[in-house]
């Protein structure tokens, strides 16, 4: 037999056992070795000095919102959360088992420290068994903002109890529409995280599982996976359409028969249900913003069907509307029947005036709301204000980005944010005292989605706000924009109207946004001056 064939044959296979457990140790020590060491089947004892250590998640001015701890309950760390009302948005992490959620699956490989300079520094701590370090999270929510925004969705609603019902399902979103920044972000009903982690860890799943079976969808983020009908929130939009294209004017000319109705569009009567203004109107003609003031749907069913449904989804995919909203968390589409094909003339006025087929989340809302402050330039919505390592050194900073060119005229947006204005001062959000009265200058559109025919299901409660404005010199753009909804609260204004002005009461009182507030003026004097009252 041949010597030298032999050494080779034996080299060989002494090759091939190394590179096999130089790939298993690879495999073990790299590849898995976080799920290994967090994992709860993993009863071997280990030393919290080598497991992996996850990343911070902090608000804007640092305050700690997320953490991982020692554990006595398994291997290394287990994930603790500070603001439950956050839950929705930061998610949860558990283990390498589980499903993560929110934040901290968006942005898992920041905080397990897996990708850029951190990522190659965690290879080396894995191969000498130092323990891996993930990055740290600044979000842009302020959590003073977070907290009083939670705190007042729970104000009780005293104003027409009638037609508005107790509800705790909704949402609130804070926005400075200049950055894109979101400050607060509210979805209720929310969650526990903790409280899911412990069960979990001491083999108890039945608050977990209680949530999963939850019919209210306690683990979803109203905000950005739900959409819902808009009602008449959604005449901002078409007011804002309908004048940036040239099709309306706020003082467009509309006759007792156009304002009230019927009127009947490709075979279909609208009014005069709807109409909103025949209790009170007394003479004719009435102008577009008055409509808009005092939220007629007729008036709104003849804007849209001027503009036609061409122009129409040109200005709601300047905003998204059918598309994937660039964004840090994944949002769902808002939908028109556009989208699918094309509307009816009589369609397209029901959607006009939000009682047709469209279907917005919160989110969707906030952007046309935000480009109406911004003088028509809309902002990346943005949650994410930079990433860090342990020892504090910034690695990354996300800034403000514009959404591509100017989404409506500077003129357009001013204009939209005057009729706002006189939503509030003389329209149908005069009904709730504390905005009025707040003195933090509140623009407003209001809306009652209905959600059935025969109204036997209480509708949606909406309001798109921004604040503070000021009528004698709108060059001054708000600072801070709120949209809030109620799923089945009733009449939008009544309903969510009186919690968004104790919102913007606290956070500028409180300075934690620095604002302007103009110099009151008599919503009476305002009102019969501009005619949008018939004194």
């Amino acid at each position: 037999m041949n010597i030298r064939e032999n050494i080779y044959a034996l080299f060989m296979l002494l090759l091939a056992c190394f590179v096999a457990l130089s790939g298993g140790l690879m495999y073990w020590q790299v590849v898995v070795a976080r799920q290994v060491a967090e994992s709860t089947r993993n009863s071997r004892p280990c030393l919290t000095s080598n497991a992996p250590l996850r990343g911070r998640i902090f608000d804007r001015n640092g305050v700690l919102l997320a953490e991982s701890k020692p554990t006595n309950r398994g291997c290394g760390y287990l994930r603790v959360y500070y603001e439950p009302s956050l839950a929705n948005v930061i998610g949860m992490y558990i283990s390498p088992l589980y499903n993560v959620t929110g934040i901290e699956k968006q942005y898992d490989d920041y905080l397990s420290g897996r990708v850029g300079s951190t990522g190659l520094s965690n290879t080396m701590n894995q191969l000498l068994h130092r323990a891996p370090m993930g990055n740290d999270i600044y979000l842009t929510i302020d959590v003073r903002i977070q907290r009083l925004v939670d705190q007042h969705f729970d104000d009780p609603v005293t104003i027409d109890n009638r037609d508005t019902f107790a509800t705790n399902r909704g949402s609130v979103i804070v926005t400075d529409p200049h950055t894109g920044e979101i400050l607060a972000m509210v979805s209720r009903p929310g969650y526990d995280p903790n409280q899911v982690i412990d069960g979990i860890f001491d083999g108890n799943m039945d608050y977990y599982n209680q949530l999963l079976k939850d019919q209210e969808h306690p683990l979803r983020e109203r905000n950005l996976q739900e959409t819902y009908i808009p009602g008449s929130v959604y005449k901002m939009v078409s007011l804002m359409a309908g004048l940036d294209s040239g099709n309306a004017r706020l003082n467009d000319l509309y006759s007792k028969q156009q304002a009230i109705g019927p009127i009947i569009i490709n075979g279909q009567a609208f009014g005069p249900t709807g109409n909103n203004i025949s209790d009170f109107t007394k003479r004719f003609p009435v102008t577009t913003e008055y409509g808009f003031v005092h939220s007629d749907n007729i008036i709104f069913a003849q804007v849209g069907v001027k503009m036609g449904t061409d122009t129409w989804l040109d200005y709601n995919k300047r905003f998204y509307v059918g598309e994937k909203i660039p964004f840090d968390l994944p949002v769902t589409p808002s939908t028109t029947q556009l989208n699918e094909q094309t509307l009816e003339v009589n369609e397209l006025a029901s959607d006009a005036f939000g009682q047709g087929f469209n279907a917005m989340t919160p989110l969707q809302m906030s952007l046309f709301t935000n480009a109406v402050s911004n003088d028509g330039q809309l902002m990346r919505p943005m949650l994410l204000a930079r990433t860090a390592d342990r020892k504090g050194t910034v690695l990354q900073t996300f800034t403000p980005q514009a959404m591509g060119a100017q989404q409506i005229s500077v003129q357009t947006a001013a204009q939209v944010r005057q009729a706002m204005y006189g939503v509030v001062q003389c329209g149908s959000g005069s009904v709730v005292p504390q905005l009025i009265n707040s003195g933090m200058s509140i623009i407003a559109k209001t809306g009652t989605a209905q959600v059935s025919n025969d109204g036997s299901i209480p509708a949606h409660s909406w309001m798109v706000t921004a604040a503070p404005y000021s009528v004698n010199q709108p060059s001054q753009l708000p600072a801070l924009t709120i949209i809030a909804m109620k799923e089945n609260g009733g009449e939008g204004g009544s309903a969510v109207g009186p919690m968004i002005a104790a919102m913007y009461r606290d956070i500028f009182n409180n300075g934690y946004v620095k604002a302007t507030l103009p110099a009151p003026i008599s919503p009476t004097t305002y009102c019969c001056r501009t005619r949008l009252l018939q004194c």
